[in-house]
């Protein structure tokens, strides 16, 4: 046989590989909707149970989203496919064909699509310098079992994170309110995930900041802001497993013109990725940081802006139930000369700024709150706070929330008691964190961890 006809004949069994694959996803896929449907419509509707009477131990009640999600409609068109076209995103990658058991929109949990949990991986990045024996080390590897389950819970909250992600970069478009965006990644997110409890759900509000604001905005109910074409938004939102939390978040805009402001963030971000790393110094990595930002500049409306970083917001060290867990990451050189170790979680994010000032600060109406991790019990006198106390510590424990929540589990009428828990010293306000009216803020961010043989951005997809 000659070389050609054995190449013919190689390439001729892969393709058929890659279709029965392909017809083996679309056959679970189609049994998976058929049994969903047939099973919705043997049921029979539920009796509206009565009110509990005591709703100080009131549980957040689960939005019956029937059994394809909450983007499913009667007779909606279901797609089996991975790609998906992200142009109209500036700066975002579009999603790329490839093995999938999900259909567009997401109508199928994480857990249903991977029954082995066997979630994907992220990124994988090999240790260098010092650290380069790690990668063929049999001890580190050895000791990388120790961290299977704490990696499964990752990767199955990267994995839901990615997904609601690819969901949410469809219907994110100039003139949609920030309220109804912010509610649809939170519903996906939850059915994605099978929220239950504090075992498995949202991390933190989406965070929806728009322009000159940085972060720590999501809208209270009321409030009817809109995206609109020339808007910088920053959409970060958090997933979590057993408290193993995905910290992950990326900037959208449709105009052009502010292409090099999110270049050169994502650089920034994916710079600070890269230099991360077991026994690496801190400072070294906001040192690498800076100059990959700064080294950029925006034309824009006739005028020049060099690119700023926004010196006091940090990346940071994450441990179960707690997001920001006492290392922070600055993106410039700065800060204390502590080293990164073995085993650490890491969120590296990255903000960057034009004609503002590169520094922010607290302006506007809170929206994010998160009990005090590791605080002592603090009596408190009303019954109001003691009742909001309970409803918060069954259903967010130490994880960041918002208003909005507090409305959706029957909390109505709490901003009394919610300020009573914040002079306690028991709960602490996140108010909006801002720069200067008619400044640009991007911002990207990435979780990892430094396993013993490598480091893994858990969260990356084809997006960012």
């Amino acid at each position: 046989m000659s070389k050609n006809q054995k190449k013919q004949n190689k390439n001729q069994n892969e393709q058929k590989k890659n279709n029965q694959k392909a017809e083996s996803d679309l056959e679970f896929l189609q049994q998976y909707i058929k049994e969903q449907e047939n099973t919705k419509s043997a049921q029979k509707p539920s009796q509206k149970k009565e009110e509990q009477s005591d709703q100080n131990s009131q549980q957040i009640n689960q939005n019956t989203y029937g059994n394809l999600g909450p983007a499913y409609k009667e007779g909606m068109e279901l797609i089996n496919t991975r790609y998906q076209d992200n142009s109209e995103i500036i700066n975002l990658g579009s999603w790329q064909e490839g093995e999938t058991k999900q259909t567009s929109p997401p109508t199928i949990p994480i857990e249903k699509q991977y029954p082995e949990k066997n979630y994907p991986q992220g990124q994988i990045m090999e240790y260098t310098k010092d650290q380069a024996f790690r990668t063929s080390s049999q001890e580190m590897k050895e000791r990388e079992k120790l961290m299977d389950h704490q990696i499964e819970c990752l990767r199955k909250a990267a994995e839901c994170h990615r997904q609601v992600r690819k969901y949410c970069q469809q219907i994110i478009r100039p003139g949609k309110r920030l309220i109804d965006i912010c509610e649809q990644i939170e519903e996906m997110n939850r059915f994605l995930i099978q929220e239950n409890g504090l075992e498995a759900g949202i991390a933190f509000p989406t965070g929806c900041s728009l322009n000159h604001v940085a972060a720590h905005y999501t809208p209270n109910n009321g409030d009817f802001t809109t995206i609109e074409y020339n808007d910088v938004c920053k959409i970060d939102f958090g997933t979590q497993v057993e408290g193993r939390i995905i910290d992950c978040a990326f900037t959208v805009a449709f105009n052009p013109k502010y292409e090099m402001l999110l270049k050169a963030v994502k650089e920034a971000t994916n710079v600070g990725i890269r230099e991360a790393g077991i026994d690496v110094r801190i400072p070294d990595v906001g040192a690498a940081i800076q100059e990959v930002m700064e080294s950029f500049e925006v034309e824009m409306d006739g005028k020049v802006y060099p690119v700023k970083v926004v010196r006091n917001l940090n990346g940071h060290s994450i441990d179960p139930y707690n997001i920001h867990a006492g290392k922070s990451v600055p993106c410039v050189k700065s800060g204390p000369n502590v080293k990164m170790e073995e085993g650490e979680q890491y969120a590296i994010e990255t903000f960057g700024v034009i004609n503002g000032k590169g520094m922010i600060f607290e302006d506007g109406e809170c929206s994010h709150y998160m009990k005090e991790f590791g605080k002592e019990m603090v009596p408190l006198r009303i019954p109001k706070a003691r009742n909001l106390l309970k409803f918060i510590d069954n259903n967010f424990g130490t994880l960041a929330f918002c208003r909005r929540w507090l409305d959706r589990g029957g909390q109505t009428g709490h901003v009394l008691a919610l300020k009573q828990l914040c002079d306690a010293g028991i709960v602490n306000p996140y108010p909006p964190l801002v720069d200067i009216r008619g400044s640009y803020v991007a911002q990207y961010e990435h979780t990892l961890i430094l396993k013993p043989s490598c480091k893994e951005v858990i969260s990356r997809g084809d997006d960012y």
